[in-house]
């Protein structure tokens, strides 16, 4: 079973800048694919960002790209989103997901464990 938990979620100004963390537990992190998605209040829950156990292959929704950035690293069982220029439409739980299958997957029903997510809040 693997266990995820996000930090470094909080209240920044629209055109600053977070770093999200998912700490995995288990020794096989380094073969899951893994995704960033968030859900807005009253919204349903959306992809943000997914790469594949290697690190070599990413995808970002059309909204992130160039902003956002997903990374990982299977030494410290980690993956990253750094998060520039946020906007207030960036506020949202953001959720790290964890997919048995090691490449990158922008459906949400195809990833296996999840983490209890952090709060983003951009304020205007």
């Amino acid at each position: 079973q693997v266990q995820l938990v996000e930090s470094g979620g909080g209240l920044v100004q629209a055109g600053g800048s977070l770093r999200l963390s998912c700490a995995a537990s288990g020794r096989t992190f380094s073969t899951y694919g893994m995704g960033w998605f968030r859900q807005a209040p009253g919204k349903e829950r959306e992809f943000v960002a997914t790469i594949n156990w290697s690190g070599s292959s990413t995808y970002y929704a059309d909204f992130v790209k160039g902003r956002f950035t997903i990374s990982r690293d299977n030494a410290k069982n980690t993956v990253y989103l750094q998060m520039n220029s946020l906007k207030p439409e960036d506020t949202a739980v953001y959720y790290c997901a964890a997919r048995i299958w090691g490449e990158a997957e922008r459906m949400a029903d195809e990833y296996d464990h999840w983490g209890q997510g952090t709060q983003v809040t951009v304020s205007s």
